[in-house]
Formats: C-alpha cells, structure tokens, sequence
C-alpha cells in the first residue's frame, strides 16, 4: 500500500514525504554531492532512477543494484516509502507490469515490510493474478495483523458475493453502546501511539476526559453518523492538520442529500451570509443574514462547529474555510441531524422554514481568485513591471514529478529577469503543502544568504541527515527585487515551513490572513481504522521542524498587512487581497 495506507487524493495531498533533490546545474550537482557526502547526506535514488526516463523499468532496476553495489554510500537506498511511491507513480499511470516489477524490488529490499506486500498484492490484483495477490496480501497480514487493508481485499477477493454496506446504510447504523465506548477508547490509545506531538497543544489529563465524556453521550440509540460527529472532536482535540478524518468528506456521503442545509451560505466575518438560495429562491435572497437555525443563534453554533474542525494549534481561519466547503454537512451534524431546517434572517420578524435539499453541493474553489489551472502560474504585468507568480501546491516530489516544477521556476525567473521586474508577488493560497525539496528550491531562489531549512526532523528508522538540514546556498541568478507574499488559511504543511523561512529571514511583505500553518509541522499520516464500527482516521507520525524557531508553534504565520474579503468583495468576484497587494507594490516603488 501507498506509505499513507488506502486514502484519497485530497489526504495525500497533504503528506509531507521524504526524499531528496538535486541542485540545478551539473557543476553545482557535482559539488553538492561532494558536501552531502561528507556531511552524511545521501542523494535521491529514485530522482536517479527517473532521470533516466528512457530506460525500461528492467534496466531502472538493474541500475539500481550497480549503484548500491558501486556507490552504497552516495544514495539512499533505505527510503522505502520513496521507493514505494517510485512503484504507486507506475501503477497510477497504468503501467501495472513496472509496478510488479518495482514493488518485488521493495519486497526482496524490505522483506521485513507489511507495507512492501501489500503493495505488491495490490500491483496483483491490478494485473488480475488474484492468487498472487492473496498470498502477498496474507504475507502482509502475517507482518502486520493490523493491516486491515490487507484484511479487507482478501475479503473482497475469495467472498465477492458479500455486500459492502453503503454508506448511507452506514449512517443510521446503530452499534451496542459498549461497542462504541470501546472504539473511543481505541481511538484515545491510538493517537497517543502513533502521534509523536500528540499532547503538544491538549494536556493529557484534557484528551482522556474529552474522550470520557464523549463516551458518557453514548445511548442504546446513537448512530454511526452521531458517533462520527464524536470523533471528530476527539481528533480537532489534538490541533494537527495532518491528522483528521479525511476532512468531512465520507461524513457528506453518508449523509442523505435530503437531510443537507438546502442553501448555500458563507462564514465571512463573524456573520452567516446566504450566496446562494438553490431550491429556496422564492422565500430566501442573497446576501441574507442568517442569525438562528432552527431557534439555535448562529454564533453559538459555530463555536460548537470549531471544535469538530482540524487546523494546525489555534489557527481559526483553516476553520472558516473549511465550514465554507463542507457548510451543508456540517450544520446538520451540529444541529444533530434535524429533518427540517428554519431560519431567522436579519431584518425579518419571523422565521422561514425551507424546503428540503434536492441536490448535495459543496464549495472547493473561491470564483473572485483568478483560477490557476496547472497550481503554477506566472503572469507579467507590463505596465507596472510586476510579476505575479502563483505557487498553488508543493505537491512535486523527486519519485514523481519534481523536474517539472523546478522547470517552472527556473524559466519563470529567467522571464522575470529577462523583463528586469523589480517587484515580485508570490501567491500561495490555497495551497495545501507538498515536499520539501519543491519548498527549497524556490527559497533559493530568493534569499541572499546561505540558510538552514531544519531544526529538527524525526521519524521512525530516520538514519543520518536529510536535504534541508544542512545550509542550502542560494543560486547565482536569485531574484533580487522586492518581495509580497500573499497568504490564507488554506495554506498548509509544507507551505507553512516555506513561509516560516520567508518571516524569519524577512524576504518581503506578507499580505493576507493568518496562514494555516507554520514551521512547526507534526507530518505523514499512519492510517488507522477501530475495530468495531470500522471508522478510520489518519494521524501524523512524524516531526519537521524548520529553522524559524523563534516564531510561535500556535499559530500560523501572520501577515504585515491583514487583509480579507467581506461579503460584498465575494459575490462580486473581487480578489482584495490580490488588488491590495498590487497596490502597495505600485505604492513601494
């Protein structure tokens, strides 16, 4: 299985893997390695492996052993979960006989490994060799009995004629009482095992007595839904982005759609504003102040509603951005799941009832942000020598894709410099965090000094150094105009690690709202799933921690200038923080 178990893009999106990267040009690669060398520090196999893109993956892997024979101490060949996600980018893109052939690799080099199997049970199954599949898969659970993954596709494979609960069926599924007070206390149990921060911003004596009262709400009538809406307080309780219940993704699924809030609304300054009525035009408009639901003030709701949502220490702002994604979820498992809804609006005397939701729908993108299909943009403003540049995601790692960012980068400030711009915007909102080595290589191309990127980075079977702790030198052709950054509550992981080192190295004016995120980053993910209801959550299993020690581990990096969108700037589709930011360049020449 992938190193983050069975998850969805989205969560995966949000791991912080490891792995090494190369400088740009072969004379600094050559030096580079010499230093890594002496300092301990080994280079990426699997970036080597993928430079040589022409090669079958039989000759990739033949390369592979030559070199840990010739040059054991120049690559990491250690890296499992690289080596793995070297596999899944094979198997993702179809090529399933690479990924047999990469995960047997993994196999014969970690024979020790649960995970090794099952990925290479999956790769099977892909293949349809169903028996190959079933006894990697059982070798995998004879390394790992808690590998329910693994547990599940046997299950699936020699019993297809089981039916799968669907999750709606899920939902309104009631468990005996002790059943779910024994999976809370799992959930306790396992998030104090695997999260090595675990009680960094909750005392322990506060996590089990949250744990215990939750377990005092159980009643021979509880539901799964209601049980879940428990969890994720348990999991909020921690204040890790990393570790979550995949957001309020499968809450949503489960849910029927008749029993969503039925209008679309926005949490924008301490207020609940309606933008869309759906199905409830002829009684609801627009811009309509939400004040009670169903007799509960609005206000008191989302103070319960913030406890059940995950963000990184006492940042509030990846709170109302997710409340404003997944609004028509959330306010029912807040009001308990009522079958009909009634609003007071500002103005209005009395309360409107509305009519049931007729479709499910959920807002991911902000229409006054200027979209940036491919997460990396550059746009050069002409008439006022600006260049905007969109960092929308670090998702670029070297056993997938981190060439093509590292090209982005390199022809963008050949662009700028080519244009002789002086004023640099570098937008990273929105962007949920990614590797490492993306985040290095665009901050060296902007500081103007040697700079460490880590303090301290742990996980399980770390030996020696990685990239990022040791000084990183900047480039020869660094941008050496002025910088603004413009940041928000989405910006997350990785993302907040590169913000750190912008704030503690002051590399330019910050514009925004309080990030997501910032240098302290409990990372990874360990899926886990409780033995009764079969409810899974992902938690952290690792520590990162940039160089920007001296800024607070509570919250987020915070802007030179605070700048939001009200109501108004929303529907509208006006991007204020964007003009903000353009006008204080053009007021800073």
């Amino acid at each position: 299985m992938i190193p983050i178990k069975k998850i969805s893009i989205s969560a995966l999106l949000l791991f912080f893997f490891l792995g090494c990267g190369t400088p740009k040009t072969q004379n600094i690669e050559e030096a580079s390695k010499s230093y890594k060398d002496i300092q301990g520090i080994k280079l990426s196999i699997v970036q080597k492996l993928n430079d040589e893109e022409d090669r079958p993956v039989t000759e990739k892997i033949a390369l592979f052993h030559q070199l840990k024979k010739e040059s054991p101490n120049l690559y990491d060949f250690k890296n499992e979960d690289e080596l793995t996600m070297f596999g899944y980018s094979a198997l993702w893109a179809g090529n399933v006989k690479d990924a047999i052939s990469i995960f047997k690799l993994i196999v014969s080099e970690f024979p020790g490994s649960a995970n090794a199997y099952d990925s290479l049970g999956e790769a099977y199954l892909a293949d349809g060799q169903k028996d190959l599949s079933i006894s990697n898969y059982q070798k995998s659970l004879e390394l790992n009995p808690d590998n329910f993954n693994a547990e599940d596709y046997i299950e699936r494979i020699l019993h297809p004629e089981i039916k799968i609960a669907t999750p709606n069926e899920k939902f309104v599924k009631v468990y005996d009482q002790s059943v779910y007070i024994a999976d809370l206390e799992q959930m306790g149990k396992k998030l104090a095992e695997v999260h090595p921060n675990v009680f960094k911003f909750i005392s322990k004596e506060q996590f089990w007595q949250l744990i215990k009262e939750k377990q005092s709400e159980i009643t021979p009538r509880t539901t799964f839904g209601q049980f879940a809406w428990m969890c994720s307080e348990i999991i909020s309780s921690v204040k890790c982005s990393h570790t979550s219940m995949e957001s309020f993704f499968r809450e949503s699924e489960m849910m029927p759609v008749s029993m969503h809030f039925p209008i679309q609304t926005r949490w924008v300054n301490d207020q609940l504003f309606v933008i869309n009525p759906l199905n409830n035009k002829d009684i609801i408009n627009i811009k309509d102040e939400i004040t009670h639901i169903n007799g509960v003030p609005v206000k008191e709701m989302m103070s319960e509603v913030y406890k059940h949502i995950i963000s990184q220490g006492q940042v509030q702002t990846t709170k109302k951005h997710a409340f404003n994604t997944w609004f028509s979820c959330i306010i029912p498992y807040a009001l308990n799941f009522p079958q009909e809804f009634e609003v007071s609006i500002k103005g209005k005397t009395k309360p409107i009832k509305l009519k049931e939701a007729a479709e499910r729908r959920h807002i991911y993108d902000d229409p006054s942000i200027k979209p940036c299909p491919d997460y990396l943009c550059l746009e050069i403003i002409e008439q006022d020598k600006i260049a905007y540049m969109t960092i929308g995601s670090f998702n670029y790692y070297p056993w997938n894709n981190l060439e093509t960012f590292k090209k982005f980068i390199d022809s963008s400030f050949t662009e700028i410099n080519e244009n002789k711009i002086q004023n640099l915007v570098i937008d990273v909102r929105m962007n949920g965090g990614g590797s490492r080595e993306s985040s290095i290589y665009l901050l060296k191309h902007l500081v103007s000094k040697p700079f460490t990127y880590y303090s301290r980075v742990e996980y399980p079977g770390k030996s020696g150094m990685v990239d990022g702790e040791t000084p990183e030198a900047p480039f020869d052709h660094r941008f050496k105009g002025k910088l603004f950054f413009i940041i928000d509550g989405l910006g997350n992981s990785t993302t907040g690690q590169f913000m750190s080192i912008v704030k503690a190295l002051n590399l330019g004016t910050i514009i925004g709202e309080e990030l997501g995120s910032n240098q302290f980053c409990s990372a990874g993910q360990t899926t886990c799933r409780l033995s009764n209801t079969k409810l899974v959550f992902h938690v952290a299993n690792n520590t990162h921690v940039t160089s920007a020690t001296e800024l607070p581990d509570e919250k987020g990096i915070l802007p030179d200038h605070y700048v939001t969108q009200n109501i108004d700037d929303y529907l509208n589709r006006v991007d204020v923080v964007r003009n903000f930011t353009l006008h204080l360049v053009k007021q800073s020449k």
